[in-house]
Protein backbone atom coordinates (compact mmCIF):
# COMPACT_ATOMS: atom_id res chain seq x y z
CA UNK A 1 0.00 0.00 0.00
CA UNK A 2 2.84 2.55 1.13
CA UNK A 3 4.30 1.88 -2.74
CA UNK A 4 0.97 2.67 -4.12
CA UNK A 5 0.39 5.59 -2.13
CA UNK A 6 3.86 6.58 -3.75
CA UNK A 7 3.15 6.05 -7.17
CA UNK A 8 -0.17 7.76 -6.90
CA UNK A 9 1.06 11.16 -5.86
CA UNK A 10 4.48 11.07 -7.57
CA UNK A 11 4.79 14.00 -10.10
CA UNK A 12 6.54 11.97 -12.52
CA UNK A 13 3.58 9.40 -12.66
CA UNK A 14 1.58 12.86 -13.17
CA UNK A 15 3.29 14.22 -15.75
CA UNK A 16 4.20 10.82 -17.99
CA UNK A 17 0.08 10.53 -17.62
CA UNK A 18 -0.76 14.05 -19.41
CA UNK A 19 2.10 13.04 -21.78
CA UNK A 20 0.23 10.01 -22.47
CA UNK A 21 -3.46 11.71 -22.24
CA UNK A 22 -1.83 14.21 -25.26
CA UNK A 23 -0.21 11.75 -27.21
CA UNK A 24 -2.08 9.18 -27.62
CA UNK A 25 -4.98 11.27 -29.56
CA UNK A 26 -2.31 12.86 -31.50
CA UNK A 27 -0.97 9.60 -32.38
CA UNK A 28 -4.35 7.82 -33.15
CA UNK A 29 -6.63 10.52 -34.71
CA UNK A 30 -4.83 10.75 -37.87
CA UNK A 31 -4.87 7.47 -38.47
CA UNK A 32 -9.03 7.58 -38.59
CA UNK A 33 -11.18 7.20 -41.41
CA UNK A 34 -13.12 10.63 -40.51
CA UNK A 35 -12.79 12.69 -37.55
CA UNK A 36 -15.17 15.83 -36.77
CA UNK A 37 -14.64 18.63 -34.22
CA UNK A 38 -18.42 19.27 -34.07
CA UNK A 39 -19.82 16.05 -31.96
CA UNK A 40 -17.03 17.16 -29.16
CA UNK A 41 -18.39 20.55 -28.66
CA UNK A 42 -21.65 19.54 -28.90
CA UNK A 43 -20.70 16.99 -26.21
CA UNK A 44 -18.38 19.52 -23.93
CA UNK A 45 -20.66 22.22 -23.79
CA UNK A 46 -23.36 19.83 -21.18
CA UNK A 47 -20.45 18.41 -19.45
CA UNK A 48 -19.05 22.40 -18.67
CA UNK A 49 -22.68 22.71 -17.13
CA UNK A 50 -22.38 19.75 -15.45
CA UNK A 51 -18.67 20.39 -14.14
CA UNK A 52 -18.89 24.17 -13.23
CA UNK A 53 -22.02 24.74 -12.34
CA UNK A 54 -24.10 21.89 -10.84
CA UNK A 55 -20.96 20.73 -9.07
CA UNK A 56 -20.74 23.81 -7.37
CA UNK A 57 -23.94 24.25 -6.71
CA UNK A 58 -23.61 20.77 -5.11
CA UNK A 59 -20.75 21.40 -3.24
CA UNK A 60 -23.27 24.96 -2.15
CA UNK A 61 -25.83 22.81 -1.11
CA UNK A 62 -23.74 20.63 0.97
CA UNK A 63 -21.73 23.35 3.06
CA UNK A 64 -22.73 25.52 6.06
CA UNK A 65 -21.60 28.51 5.00
CA UNK A 66 -23.31 31.92 3.89
CA UNK A 67 -21.42 32.02 0.82
CA UNK A 68 -22.97 33.00 -2.91
CA UNK A 69 -23.31 31.10 -5.52
CA UNK A 70 -20.50 33.30 -7.39
CA UNK A 71 -18.27 32.51 -4.54
CA UNK A 72 -18.33 28.48 -5.12
CA UNK A 73 -18.33 28.86 -9.00
CA UNK A 74 -15.15 30.69 -8.88
CA UNK A 75 -13.34 28.92 -5.80
CA UNK A 76 -14.98 25.13 -7.89
CA UNK A 77 -13.10 26.12 -11.12
CA UNK A 78 -9.97 27.18 -9.22
CA UNK A 79 -9.87 23.61 -7.57
CA UNK A 80 -10.76 21.92 -10.83
CA UNK A 81 -7.61 23.47 -12.77
CA UNK A 82 -5.17 22.86 -9.62
CA UNK A 83 -6.70 18.81 -9.54
CA UNK A 84 -5.61 18.60 -12.85
CA UNK A 85 -2.21 19.47 -12.14
CA UNK A 86 -1.50 17.51 -9.28
CA UNK A 87 -1.59 13.84 -8.99
CA UNK A 88 -4.99 11.65 -7.65
CA UNK A 89 -6.60 15.46 -8.35
CA UNK A 90 -5.70 15.63 -4.28
CA UNK A 91 -4.89 19.62 -5.17
CA UNK A 92 -8.61 20.33 -5.96
CA UNK A 93 -9.96 19.11 -2.30
CA UNK A 94 -7.14 20.84 -1.02
CA UNK A 95 -7.96 24.34 -2.43
CA UNK A 96 -11.46 23.98 -1.39
CA UNK A 97 -10.78 23.69 2.04
CA UNK A 98 -8.03 26.25 2.14
CA UNK A 99 -10.50 28.65 -0.13
CA UNK A 100 -13.45 28.17 2.89
CA UNK A 101 -10.95 28.04 6.02
CA UNK A 102 -9.66 31.33 4.78
CA UNK A 103 -13.31 32.76 4.03
CA UNK A 104 -13.12 32.15 8.24
CA UNK A 105 -14.87 28.80 8.05
CA UNK A 106 -13.27 26.42 10.98
CA UNK A 107 -11.33 23.79 9.37
CA UNK A 108 -13.36 21.26 11.29
CA UNK A 109 -16.28 22.64 8.87
CA UNK A 110 -14.43 22.78 5.56
CA UNK A 111 -13.24 19.36 5.77
CA UNK A 112 -16.64 18.23 6.52
CA UNK A 113 -17.89 20.03 3.28
CA UNK A 114 -15.53 18.99 1.07
CA UNK A 115 -15.77 15.65 2.59
CA UNK A 116 -19.43 14.94 2.02
CA UNK A 117 -19.68 16.64 -1.34
CA UNK A 118 -17.25 13.50 -1.94
CA UNK A 119 -19.36 10.54 -0.54
CA UNK A 120 -22.77 12.65 -2.19
CA UNK A 121 -20.68 12.40 -5.68
CA UNK A 122 -19.99 8.77 -4.96
CA UNK A 123 -23.46 8.53 -3.99
CA UNK A 124 -24.67 9.85 -7.10
CA UNK A 125 -22.21 7.64 -9.37
CA UNK A 126 -23.96 4.76 -7.63
CA UNK A 127 -27.19 5.82 -8.67
CA UNK A 128 -26.12 6.78 -12.29
CA UNK A 129 -24.48 3.09 -11.85
CA UNK A 130 -28.04 1.78 -11.24
CA UNK A 131 -29.33 3.75 -13.99
CA UNK A 132 -27.54 2.18 -16.19
CA UNK A 133 -27.59 -1.13 -15.01
CA UNK A 134 -29.46 -2.60 -17.73
CA UNK A 135 -26.47 -2.71 -19.89
CA UNK A 136 -24.32 -3.89 -16.99
CA UNK A 137 -23.55 -7.22 -15.25
CA UNK A 138 -25.12 -7.80 -12.13
CA UNK A 139 -22.03 -8.54 -10.36
CA UNK A 140 -20.13 -5.23 -11.62
CA UNK A 141 -23.38 -3.49 -10.89
CA UNK A 142 -23.40 -4.78 -7.25
CA UNK A 143 -20.00 -4.49 -6.70
CA UNK A 144 -20.20 -0.39 -8.18
CA UNK A 145 -23.12 -0.20 -5.89
CA UNK A 146 -21.12 -1.51 -3.10
CA UNK A 147 -18.24 0.89 -3.39
CA UNK A 148 -20.64 4.21 -3.48
CA UNK A 149 -22.50 2.76 0.11
CA UNK A 150 -18.96 2.34 1.21
CA UNK A 151 -17.82 5.68 1.06
CA UNK A 152 -21.28 6.42 3.35
CA UNK A 153 -21.07 3.98 6.10
CA UNK A 154 -17.64 4.76 5.99
CA UNK A 155 -18.10 8.13 6.65
CA UNK A 156 -21.10 7.83 9.31
CA UNK A 157 -18.66 5.05 10.90
CA UNK A 158 -15.54 7.63 11.49
CA UNK A 159 -18.38 10.52 12.27
CA UNK A 160 -19.70 8.55 15.40
CA UNK A 161 -17.48 6.02 16.64
CA UNK A 162 -14.13 8.75 16.59
CA UNK A 163 -15.92 11.63 16.39
CA UNK A 164 -12.49 13.79 16.93
CA UNK A 165 -10.91 12.51 13.78
CA UNK A 166 -14.23 14.54 11.78
CA UNK A 167 -14.87 17.67 14.16
CA UNK A 168 -18.20 18.38 11.90
CA UNK A 169 -20.96 20.77 12.49
CA UNK A 170 -24.44 20.08 11.92
CA UNK A 171 -24.98 18.03 8.68
CA UNK A 172 -27.29 19.82 6.23
CA UNK A 173 -31.28 18.26 6.26
CA UNK A 174 -32.27 15.51 3.87
CA UNK A 175 -33.93 18.37 1.84
CA UNK A 176 -30.64 19.54 0.99
CA UNK A 177 -29.00 16.23 1.10
CA UNK A 178 -31.71 14.95 -1.96
CA UNK A 179 -31.27 18.24 -3.35
CA UNK A 180 -27.19 17.29 -4.30
CA UNK A 181 -27.81 13.90 -5.26
CA UNK A 182 -29.88 14.58 -8.08
CA UNK A 183 -27.45 17.26 -8.92
CA UNK A 184 -24.80 14.85 -8.75
CA UNK A 185 -26.43 12.21 -10.81
CA UNK A 186 -27.11 15.13 -13.64
CA UNK A 187 -23.30 15.88 -13.43
CA UNK A 188 -22.53 11.65 -14.18
CA UNK A 189 -24.93 11.84 -17.61
CA UNK A 190 -23.16 15.12 -18.57
CA UNK A 191 -19.92 12.92 -18.48
CA UNK A 192 -21.50 10.75 -20.38
CA UNK A 193 -22.53 13.13 -22.83
CA UNK A 194 -19.29 14.14 -23.46
CA UNK A 195 -18.01 10.99 -23.87
CA UNK A 196 -20.59 10.24 -26.57
CA UNK A 197 -19.53 13.53 -28.31
CA UNK A 198 -15.63 12.42 -28.02
CA UNK A 199 -17.00 8.88 -29.76
CA UNK A 200 -18.80 10.58 -32.37
CA UNK A 201 -15.88 12.59 -33.20
CA UNK A 202 -14.09 9.61 -34.33
CA UNK A 203 -16.81 8.32 -36.70
CA UNK A 204 -17.70 5.71 -34.39
CA UNK A 205 -21.44 5.79 -32.58
CA UNK A 206 -23.01 3.50 -29.79
CA UNK A 207 -26.20 3.67 -29.04
CA UNK A 208 -26.49 5.46 -25.51
CA UNK A 209 -27.31 2.52 -23.70
CA UNK A 210 -24.42 0.31 -24.44
CA UNK A 211 -22.18 3.71 -23.74
CA UNK A 212 -24.18 4.34 -20.01
CA UNK A 213 -23.07 0.40 -19.52
CA UNK A 214 -19.58 0.79 -20.34
CA UNK A 215 -19.67 3.99 -18.69
CA UNK A 216 -20.79 2.67 -15.67
CA UNK A 217 -18.74 -0.36 -15.38
CA UNK A 218 -15.21 1.47 -15.89
CA UNK A 219 -16.14 3.77 -12.64
CA UNK A 220 -15.71 0.57 -10.90
CA UNK A 221 -12.44 0.91 -11.72
CA UNK A 222 -11.76 5.06 -10.18
CA UNK A 223 -11.25 3.30 -6.68
CA UNK A 224 -8.05 3.69 -8.11
CA UNK A 225 -6.68 7.18 -8.43
CA UNK A 226 -4.32 7.50 -11.25
CA UNK A 227 -3.29 10.76 -13.87
CA UNK A 228 -6.48 11.94 -15.49
CA UNK A 229 -6.47 10.28 -19.30
CA UNK A 230 -4.11 7.50 -18.34
CA UNK A 231 -5.82 6.42 -14.93
CA UNK A 232 -7.46 2.64 -14.47
CA UNK A 233 -10.63 4.15 -14.84
CA UNK A 234 -9.82 5.72 -18.43
CA UNK A 235 -8.05 2.12 -19.23
CA UNK A 236 -11.58 0.18 -18.57
CA UNK A 237 -13.52 2.22 -20.25
CA UNK A 238 -11.13 2.01 -23.60
CA UNK A 239 -11.67 -1.60 -23.01
CA UNK A 240 -15.44 -1.82 -22.34
CA UNK A 241 -15.76 0.47 -25.72
CA UNK A 242 -13.58 -2.15 -27.52
CA UNK A 243 -16.07 -5.00 -26.01
CA UNK A 244 -18.85 -3.46 -27.51
CA UNK A 245 -17.25 -3.22 -31.30
CA UNK A 246 -15.46 0.01 -31.30
CA UNK A 247 -11.50 -0.29 -32.83
CA UNK A 248 -8.93 -0.08 -30.11
CA UNK A 249 -7.81 3.13 -32.08
CA UNK A 250 -11.06 4.96 -32.34
CA UNK A 251 -11.71 3.63 -28.31
CA UNK A 252 -8.29 5.12 -27.17
CA UNK A 253 -8.58 8.54 -29.21
CA UNK A 254 -12.23 8.87 -27.44
CA UNK A 255 -11.35 8.59 -23.77
CA UNK A 256 -8.18 10.36 -24.08
CA UNK A 257 -9.60 13.52 -25.66
CA UNK A 258 -12.67 13.28 -23.48
CA UNK A 259 -9.46 13.84 -20.76
CA UNK A 260 -7.51 16.49 -22.67
CA UNK A 261 -10.80 18.42 -23.80
CA UNK A 262 -10.71 18.80 -20.11
CA UNK A 263 -8.16 21.37 -19.80
CA UNK A 264 -9.46 24.08 -21.83
CA UNK A 265 -12.25 24.74 -19.47
CA UNK A 266 -10.02 24.37 -16.64
CA UNK A 267 -7.53 26.81 -18.11
CA UNK A 268 -9.99 29.20 -18.97
CA UNK A 269 -12.58 29.58 -16.28
CA UNK A 270 -10.15 28.29 -13.32
CA UNK A 271 -7.04 29.79 -14.63
CA UNK A 272 -8.70 33.02 -14.76
CA UNK A 273 -10.27 32.87 -11.44
CA UNK A 274 -7.20 31.75 -9.87
CA UNK A 275 -5.44 34.74 -11.06
CA UNK A 276 -8.28 37.53 -9.99
CA UNK A 277 -8.34 35.74 -6.63
CA UNK A 278 -4.25 36.11 -5.72
CA UNK A 279 -4.69 39.60 -7.24
CA UNK A 280 -7.67 40.43 -4.85
CA UNK A 281 -5.23 38.69 -2.02
CA UNK A 282 -2.25 40.74 -2.67
CA UNK A 283 -4.37 43.84 -2.89
CA UNK A 284 -5.77 43.01 0.78
CA UNK A 285 -2.47 42.28 2.32
CA UNK A 286 -1.25 45.53 1.02
CA UNK A 287 -4.23 47.54 2.45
Amino acid sequence: MKHLRTIVHSKTVLLLGVAVALAVPAVTLPRLPSVSPWPILLGLLPWMIGKYVLCPLRWRALTNADFGRRWFLRAYAESELLGLLTPGHVGADLWRIRRLTHADVPRGDAVASVAVDRTVGAVGLAMFVVFAGSALPWRMMLTALGIGLAFVVGFLVVRRVRPKLLPLGPLPPPKRFAHALALSAAYQASIAMLLLGTLGATGYTLSPLELLGAFGASQVAGAVPGPNGASPRDGALVVGLVALGVPWTAAAAAVTLKAAVAWLPALALGGASLIATRRMIRHTAAA
